[in-house]
């Protein structure tokens, strides 16, 4: 993945990066969509055209529909059996009897800004069982801490409001989530003019994961 291979992003970009993946997740919630896995290898960035960091968000074999006359929904667990990402998980996911809605796909959107910024998953464990329980209980260390790179106050908190783990105390939906993004002081710093230098330089042929 991008992120494997070249380390943590800037902030410009990972702002870029989240406010296009708000706005594939707004157009799927405003139809009744959950993803329910989203993580960095389902959103794959690319150049489209003449567009440069271009963001396509990928598989939503795990979707669920939030509209009650669209059939039978799948569930988020099924004999025991989780559905989803362990490291990008929201609490709710897990927890017997409460179903995912959209903030909870913000909840994974902001692990994935977290790993973005750091290089680091939100939290770390020997086995799936630990990093799930983590999620559940444990407090994110602050990503300034983690990174070599200047992280600004503001997307930090913006990172940090995502990863409540109470779903009312996070942003109410994708689209208010980019709307704080577009605020961000850096968020009109990663211009297509750096994108496309960026692309020509260190991958001319095609995308990848982040």
């Amino acid at each position: 993945s991008l992120v494997e291979q070249r380390g943590p992003l800037p902030s410009a970009r990972v702002v870029h990066i989240l406010r296009q993946a708000c706005e594939s997740l707004a157009e799927a919630h405003a139809v009744g969509l959950v993803h329910r896995d989203i993580k960095p290898a389902n959103i794959y960035l690319c150049h489209h055209g003449l567009e440069y960091d271009f963001v396509k968000v990928l598989d939503f074999g795990l979707v669920r529909s939030e509209n009650p006359g669209a059939g039978q929904n799948q569930k988020l667990t099924s004999k025991g059996v989780f559905a989803g990402t362990p490291m990008y998980c929201a609490p709710e996911m897990i927890t017997a009897g409460k179903d995912a809605d959209g903030r909870s796909d913000l909840y994974s959107l902001g692990c994935v800004a977290y790993w973005l910024l750091t290089g680091q998953t939100l939290f770390e464990g020997d086995s799936p069982f630990a990093i799930i329980s983590a999620h559940l209980h444990d407090e994110p260390t602050p990503p300034s801490v983690l990174s070599e790179l200047e992280i600004p106050s503001d997307l930090e908190a913006i990172v940090l409001w995502c990863l409540e783990k109470d779903p009312d105390k996070r942003p109410r939906d994708a689209a208010e989530l980019a709307r704080r993004l577009a605020k961000c002081a850096s968020a009109s710093e990663w211009t297509q003019k750096r994108a496309r230098q960026w692309w020509k330089v260190n991958h001319p042929t095609g995308g990848d994961g982040i």
